[in-house]
């Protein structure tokens, strides 16, 4: 996915037209079909912009795609499962389990949004 993807990834989470996220980015409508179209890559000062329109889009993940979102999910398109299963991680069965170490925790919320936290 690239980063023209990964901004129209924001836009269908959010159900925002390209002239809607323009708008909450508070940039002119054209740059955002520039970048869209495939004609100009997005400046600093527009991932910026989206970064404080979206705070909880991880600016790791908008840059590089290496993480994941954290926004919120439409509630019309979150499926509910009223007691959901939790799981163990398998054991690791290699030899140099002990050099393992935790790299990112994500905690799940009841509203349906989520927090990373990195290592």
């Amino acid at each position: 996915m690239n980063i023209t993807e990964r901004l129209q990834y924001i836009m269908k989470l959010n159900n925002l037209s390209a002239s809607a996220f323009a708008d909450k980015i508070e940039v002119q409508r054209s740059s955002i079909s520039h970048i869209l179209s495939g004609r100009n890559k997005p400046s600093l000062e527009f991932i910026q912009k989206v970064l404080v329109a979206f705070p909880k889009v991880s600016s790791e993940w908008l840059l590089t795609g290496n993480t994941v979102v954290n926004e919120t999910i439409p509630s019309n398109q979150v499926e509910s499962e009223p007691n959901p299963t939790y799981h163990s991680p398998p054991t690791p069965t290699n030899q140099h389990e002990g050099d393992k170490k935790i790299q990112k925790i994500v905690v799940f919320y009841s509203d349906n949004t989520f927090e990373e936290f990195h290592r």
